[in-house]
């Protein structure tokens, strides 16, 4: 076909072509269409998602009020008749086809549960895709609640939130709870339900308390209920119900519902996962979940985390911006927005690290256009690209930014974290000093453990970031490749192929540089995070390192006794058999009997190496002894046994412990004030000990006691 002809002016006479029209978008509107940016990839990672946000905004409720968090989540799950008999959604089928969908969702039901218990052979089990399954979710805490009023901004409307600021904070950008609203709309059409009791004057971030003068907890005195739905396309909450009730169950928390589409099959392991991880980095919070499945009763399941610490880490600090962390566009925001009205004010005032005498060199360093009585707003935009440049250029006239404003977990906490879900043999925990990368306080804080329950060979890396487990992405992270590449196992007494070693890296940060847009790692490429994460595991190490050293040597004598114990038996057999034949040729001798000597026979001139010398008084009275039946295999025997009891006994204690200074139940043993006491030099021996002095053995070394005269 032809091309057609153009008109006069160049432009085709049949083009329907319209103009671009530049359309803006809405907050909402745009992680709708970009929800994997907040991690909802597909319905089973939203699934998971969902579960996370809803739990983290309950811990964050109860952390800011100093509560001590009880969290329970409930997962129902039901298939897509289920969910339509539910709502009420038209099939479009007629009862009778329906009815063949429900019973064929039931058989497949049946069917998985048979593959299952004959471990997945005979039959492949059919892959359900995500939007067959959808799930109930309720997460309810303790913790402060909401305002009444305040309920449907701070659920429906996307980025809007109260932890904007430099300060240490699991979420940033008030995207949770919102986008578990956006899912929900998006795989059901079902609005979320929230239920919250909250007490005036009680705010998050550590405003008011919610415990009255003699202790007792605070109570609301009104229930609010809020049914709620979200306008993506103005970003604005919809309300559908919102009303209030007394309180009668004498209740304070929160209480949300969601009803979300998800694969369970996929992402049960993952949620497994992280309540682990979460019970590990929150030793303080006691955590429940049940899921349940309508159609298949026998999937039910529970998980129960108790509380294993009443400790609760302090609350972070919100503090101004470093000037090694400023950029133009902060910078200008902070004049606009500043009370200060000199340039020299501003500086000390809404700027941290930055007192009058180094904010008066500053300023002489700017240059003769800048002047220290100046107004904030005389500044024009190459002024403040100066003042910029000279902030990040001279970062060594400030003062480092405060790591105090942090609020790491602590070691204490960590400790039991581990101790109650992983069940090691040993632990170790150490806490680097506190960092900056470009303005930004960091703490780096760890742990190494060995052995456990459900412990695999080699290193497992554990990773959390301001207190929030990081499952995916693992092979990237900093911990992992620090764990990997800069720890030398072998030389803290550790096999990294055979030991079952689990690390454990906490970070926390006013701004954690997470690599990617799920926030899932944080990359290696940062020198100063890379160094706090490696110094923290080289401490764990060291600690382990004396204990291996000592358990090592432990093992080696246990072994060593257990070797001599298995061999005592033929030892003494044999030991007794060659003093019958000494015995029997004693008997000749004395009869008269002559012997040819043996060609193997030795004088002791001939064996310079033979260190045992017998005589013939010796032989005789052992002889003698046989005779009398004073010796027997069996007195052979229990003699060996208790020289290699003893001589273990000398290694582990006296009480057969391997503490050596510690009897069962840690009690002390204590001698008596009356026993005579030697004094002990610890100086290098040379020469053998003298006949008769009382040798201290031990596998490492060898206490030599040396009478010190006055």
């Amino acid at each position: 076909m032809p091309p057609r002809k153009s008109s006069a002016n160049g432009s085709s006479s049949s083009s329907s072509k319209k103009d671009e029209i530049q359309v803006s978008k809405s907050p909402a509107e745009f992680f709708a269409e970009n929800q994997s940016i907040a991690g909802f990839d597909n319905p089973g990672k939203s699934l998971y998602t969902t579960l996370r946000e809803l739990i983290e905004n309950s811990l964050d409720a109860c952390e800011s009020v100093n509560v001590l968090p009880d969290i329970s989540v409930t997962i129902e799950e039901m298939t897509q008749a289920q969910f339509n008999k539910m709502r009420g959604v038209p099939s479009g089928s007629p009862a009778k086809k329906q009815k063949k969908l429900d019973e064929k969702d039931d058989s497949t039901t049946t069917n998985d549960a048979a593959a299952e218990k004959s471990g997945g052979k005979g039959s492949k089990k059919p892959r359900r895709s995500g939007g067959d399954a959808y799930f109930l979710v309720t997460v309810r805490d303790n913790g402060c609640g909401m305002a009444h009023e305040a309920i449907p901004d701070l659920l429906g409307r996307v980025l809007s939130g109260s932890k904007y600021g430099v300060r240490q904070t699991r979420g940033k950008f008030g995207l949770g709870a919102k986008m578990a609203l956006i899912w929900s709309k998006k795989s059901t059409g079902v609005p979320i339900n929230i239920k919250t009791s909250h007490v005036k004057g009680v705010r998050g971030g550590g405003g008011g308390s919610l415990l009255t003068e003699d202790g007792k907890r605070k109570i609301g005195p009104k229930v609010s209920s809020c049914v709620l739905d979200i306008d993506i396309y103005k970003n604005q909450p919809r309300v559908i119900e919102h009303k209030q009730q007394d309180n009668k169950e004498g209740w304070i928390g929160t209480q949300m519902q969601v009803l979300v589409a998800g694969n369970w099959t996929t992402y049960k392991s993952r949620v497994v996962q992280y309540l682990q991880q979460l019970a590990i980095i929150t030793p303080y919070a006691k955590l429940e979940m049940a899921y349940s499945n309508r159609t298949d009763e026998k999937k039910a399941f529970n998980l129960q985390f108790d509380r294993r610490s009443e400790q609760m880490p302090a609350q972070a600090r919100e503090v101004k911006h470093h000037p090694s962390s400023v950029n133009n566009l902060l910078i200008q925001q902070l004049l606009e927005r500043t009370r200060s009205t000199t340039l020299l004010k501003f500086l000390t005032s809404d700027l941290s690290g930055i007192t009058a005498a180094v904010g008066k060199k500053l300023i002489d360093r700017l240059g003769s256009s800048f002047d220290a009585d100046m107004g904030p707003d005389e500044m024009d935009d190459k002024q403040i690209t100066r003042l910029v440049q000279m902030l990040r250029s001279t970062d060594n006239l400030f003062k480092s930014p405060d790591g105090g404003c942090l609020s790491p977990l602590g070691e204490y906490n960590l400790n039991l974290g581990i101790q109650k879900v992983v069940e090691p043999e040993i632990i170790a925990t150490a806490r680097d000093k506190p960092g900056a990368y470009d303005g930004h306080p960091f703490i780096v804080e760890a742990a190494v453990s060995l052995g456990g329950k459900d412990a695999k060979e080699g290193i497992t890396v554990v990773r959390f970031a301001n207190r929030i487990p990081l499952l995916f992405e693992g092979g990237a992270d900093v911990a992992t490749r620090v764990a990997n590449s800069k720890i030398k196992w072998s030389s803290y007494k550790i096999d990294h192929k055979r030991d079952k070693i689990g690390v454990f890296v906490s970070i926390v940060s006013t701004k954690v540089p997470f690599k990617g847009t799920g926030k899932e790692y944080i990359g290696d490429d940062i020198t100063e995070i890379q160094q706090s994460v490696k110094r923290a595991l080289q401490g764990c190490c060291q600690q382990l390192r004396a204990h291996l050293a000592k358990r090592n040597a432990l093992r080696d004598v246990k072994e060593r006794k257990s070797r001599l114990l298995k061999y005592i038996p033929d030892v003494s057999k044999s030991l007794f058999g060659i003093l019958e034949v000494m015995q029997k040729r004693k008997q000749e001798e004395s009869d008269g009997v002559v012997r040819p000597a043996s060609p193997r026979k030795r004088t002791a001139e001939w064996s310079p190496m033979k260190r045992i010398k017998t005589n013939e008084e010796d032989v005789s009275s052992i002889l003698d002894r046989m005779s009398k039946g004073e010796i027997s295999e069996q007195i052979l025997k229990q003699s060996l046994q208790e020289a290699v009891e003893i001589n273990a006994d000398a290694v582990f204690g006296v009480d057969g412990n391997d503490n050596g200074d510690t009897r069962k139940g840690g009690s002390t043993s204590k001698k008596d004030d009356n026993d005579d006491k030697q004094p002990l030099c610890l100086v290098p021996i040379y020469d053998e000990p003298t006949p008769g002095s009382n040798v201290i053995r031990h596998p490492l070394f060898d206490f030599y006691p040396i009478n010190i005269s006055p």
